[in-house]
C-alpha cells in the first residue's frame, strides 16, 4: 500500500542513511504521496522506532502499516540491509512528513562520551 510512496524517496534515504554517521538527517516529504497511498482511509503516518542489526528492537510498541512497510524495504534492499547489520538507527516521521534518521550508539558499545570526573 505505501511501497510505492517509499519507493520515490528511497534512493534518497539510502543516501541519507550512508550519511547518517555524522550526524541526524533529515528528509521533507509531499503529504499527499502517502494520503494517496493510504486509499483515502485514516491511516496513522507518524511513526517512531529503531533498527538494531536491521531488526526492529521496539518490541513494546504497535508499528503503523507505513512504517512496516517501510522497515520491510529497508531490510530487502541489499545496499541498506548492509548499512544497517551491526549498526543502530532511529528512524521518525512526524506530522509534518519530515522523516527523520539518526544513527545511535547500541548500549553497552563503550563509544559513549565519557563524563568529566567532579
Amino acid at each position: 500500500m505505501f511501497s510505492q510512496a517509499w519507493n520515490i524517496y528511497f534512493p534518497v534515504i539510502k543516501i541519507l542513511i550512508k550519511r547518517a554517521s555524522a550526524g541526524e538527517q533529515s528528509l521533507a516529504m509531499n503529504k499527499t504521496d502517502f494520503e494517496r497511498a493510504a486509499g483515502g482511509r485514516k491511516a496513522k503516518l507518524t511513526f517512531n522506532f529503531t533498527l538494531q542489526n536491521s531488526r526492529n528492537s521496539d518490541f513494546n510498541t504497535v508499528i503503523p502499516p507505513v512504517a512496516r512497510e517501510f522497515i520491510f524495504l529497508l531490510q530487502e534492499d541489499p545496499t541498506t540491509k548492509q548499512l544497517l547489520e551491526n549498526n543502530e538507527f532511529n528512524f521518525s516521521m512526524t506530522s509534518s512528513f519530515q522523516l527523520k534518521i539518526k544513527k545511535t550508539l547500541p548500549e553497552g558499545s563503550g563509544e559513549e562520551a565519557a563524563e568529566p570526573e567532579a
